[in-house]
């Protein structure tokens, strides 16, 4: 059974920095990909990054420039390292990981709070 968890979530000025992470322990499969997501209050949850097995990685187009997907494979574990954090940015923001039969593993989520 593979669990993932989120870590380096917080309260933040706009302006700030923090940077996520998502370790997945347990028995662990070989994903395609991992990715993170986020959700705000009242709105679903969205794709922002992912980084594929190979290294790949995709960003979308409203965090390009301030957010960087990376991966440390010996640690089994990515980060998401956010720069230049907006209002818009407050969100829980959750790691998935897909395995070799499309199966999505997802994590239980980090609260990001951004303050003007």
């Amino acid at each position: 059974q593979v669990e993932l968890v989120e870590s380096g979530g917080g309260l933040v000025h706009e302006g700030g920095s923090l940077r996520l992470s998502c370790a997945a322990s347990g028995v662990i499969p070989r994903f395609r990909g991992m990715g993170w997501y986020r959700q705000a209050p009242g709105q679903q949850r969205e794709l922002i990054a992912t980084i594929t097995n190979d290294g790949d990685t995709y960003l979308v187009d409203t965090v390009k420039g301030r957010f960087t997907i990376s991966a440390d494979n010996a640690k089994n574990t990515i980060y998401l390292q956010m720069n230049d954090l907006r209002p818009m940015d407050t969100a829980v923001y959750y790691c998935n990981g897909i395995d070799a039969s499309y199966y999505t593993y997802w994590g239980k989520g980090t609260q990001v709070t951004v303050s003007s």
